[in-house]
């Protein structure tokens, strides 16, 4: 019985896939997630990790649950719950993110890429 033969991939081709449209909140005001404590995130945005439990007052892991988020939101009420205007602000040059989130999200909020960081310190 003769074998069915399989079309040869073509080699350097890219191919075509859907990318899943960026979530951008519509305004950084109604973004009132935490800045401190211990926050879990739910298994729907963090489904690859064992710890979901993210210490906010590790910079690094404060960044590393903004970019988790980031990536796994499907609507705005996920940033709302989770993400802070105020800290994102902040912390947006460190932030890292694909660069067509980026640039959704700077062309929403320009003040992001106008004055990244930039936030008046006020003495404690």
């Amino acid at each position: 019985m003769p074998q069915a033969r399989l079309p040869r991939p073509r080699v350097g081709r890219a191919v075509p896939c859907a990318l899943r449209p960026v979530v951008v909140a519509g305004s950084l005001e109604a973004l009132r997630g935490p800045v401190e404590g211990l926050v879990e995130l739910p298994q729907r945005l963090f489904w690859s990790g064992a710890d979901r439990v993210f210490d906010l007052s590790d910079p690094d892991r404060l960044l590393e649950m903004y970019e988790v988020v980031f990536d796994a939101a499907r609507t705005e009420t996920d940033l709302a719950e989770y993400i802070n205007g105020e800290m994102l602000a902040r912390v947006w040059p460190d932030v890292a993110l694909a660069p067509r989130a980026r640039r959704a999200w700077e062309v929403a909020h320009p003040d992001l890429a106008q004055h990244p960081g930039l936030l008046p310190v006020t003495a404690a």
